[in-house]
């Protein structure tokens, strides 16, 4: 690992700037979504990569809301999902009856976010919308359905590659970059 962080990105995918720009615009449509909700919706951050992204996020949805965290294992160290997510800590807020975005940092295989809308589901939401900065389709491997009358709200259709950054990690590291760039392979390698 070299002593500054950035040195081992070997190319910037996302710059801070196209990232503000896209998480603006993203949540002005679900803001004018949701505008007229009848109980403030439940926005969750699924932790720890969607920390930076959910925070600017919610500072420019304009109407009411309540913001919660759940998290979940899959990853460990490495850079590829067990395929077994399992919720290490819940949401502390009653989810019944309301409106649930969930707001993650990555969706890759969809194993997670298949886990996570079941539990939102058997929990009673209303709806599950997903709100994700990076749409990784080419890694999906289960299909994964909204509930209610829930969107799907993507930042960037991801390429292929491991990256990092925007609260994105590889081995706990490399979340404090203000882009999202590729991990040099011999990195993880």
């Amino acid at each position: 690992m070299a002593l500054r962080v950035g040195d081992d990105i070997e190319e910037i995918l996302w710059t801070e700037e196209q990232i503000s720009r896209r998480v603006a615009a993203m949540a002005s449509q679900i803001a004018e979504d949701l505008n007229g909700a009848s109980s403030p919706p439940v926005f969750v951050g699924v932790a720890t990569g969607a920390f930076m992204f959910l925070a600017d996020l919610v500072k420019r949805i304009e109407v009411p809301i309540v913001v919660d965290f759940i998290r979940v294992e899959s990853y460990g160290s490495g850079t590829e999902s067990n395929g077994a997510p399992r919720i290490s800590w819940d949401v502390k807020n009653d989810v019944k009856g309301r409106h649930v975005v969930l707001v993650e940092d990555i969706v890759d295989t969809g194993n997670t976010l298949s886990c996570l809308i079941a539990h939102l589901e058997s929990k009673g939401a209303r709806s599950v919308s997903v709100c994700t900065l990076l749409d990784k389709p080419a890694r999906r491997k289960v299909n994964f359905d909204l509930v209610g009358e829930g969107k799907y709200y993507c930042g960037f259709e991801c390429p292929d590659y491991f990256v990092v950054g925007y609260g994105l990690d590889y081995a706990e590291l490399y979340r404090n970059l203000p882009y999202v760039g590729v991990l040099k392979p011999e990195i993880y390698k």
